[in-house]
């Protein structure tokens, strides 16, 4: 598999993200800036995350596009859009019930284009637990088949913090 990689355009009113190769936890820090920077982009009309050329996206990468969409919810007049081809990929975002917060097609309307990479944001190791820990409490809101999937994960990342703290 082929690391991940981030990249992304604004134009138009229209924020494109590119997510490709293998998305892992490792990126959670970028797409955790991305969500929190598109809820206050001014002029934002539009958002499309294109995931035609990722090979994986594990759920801690899944929990940030959440976010994603949540943060948006209440300030685009369309739902952001997914596009995916690959078709496990595209089995994951209906078993995680992505159609519910995204648009999700085949192929985009038109082709994005000036992509640029994003920065790698640096996250430290108890920095991204916490990540983790956030992506996964968001995708267990999503679906009670989540809530099912992920809450032994997130009842030991959170014993795990508690010891953590406490030594």
């Amino acid at each position: 598999m082929h690391e991940g990689r981030i990249q992304a355009a604004f134009d138009s009113g229209v924020f494109v993200l590119k997510l490709s190769g293998d998305v892992r936890l490792t990126l959670c820090a970028t797409l955790d800036q991305q969500a929190q920077q598109l809820a206050a982009t001014p002029g934002l009309e539009a958002v499309m995350v294109d995931l035609r050329e990722a090979t994986n996206v594990d759920s801690t990468a899944l929990g940030f596009l959440a976010k994603v969409a949540m943060a948006l919810r209440d300030r685009l007049d369309q739902a952001p859009t997914i596009v995916v081809d690959n078709p496990d990929v595209r089995r994951m975002l209906d078993v995680m019930g992505f159609a519910r917060y995204y648009t999700l097609l085949e192929s985009p309307v038109t082709e994005p284009h000036q992509l640029h990479d994003l920065d790698a944001v640096p996250a430290g190791e108890a920095d991204t637990r916490e990540r983790v820990l956030e992506a996964h409490r968001i995708l267990m809101h999503m679906s009670e088949h989540n809530r099912e999937q992920f809450q032994p994960l997130v009842d030991m990342l959170e014993a795990q913090r508690s010891s953590s703290s406490s030594e």
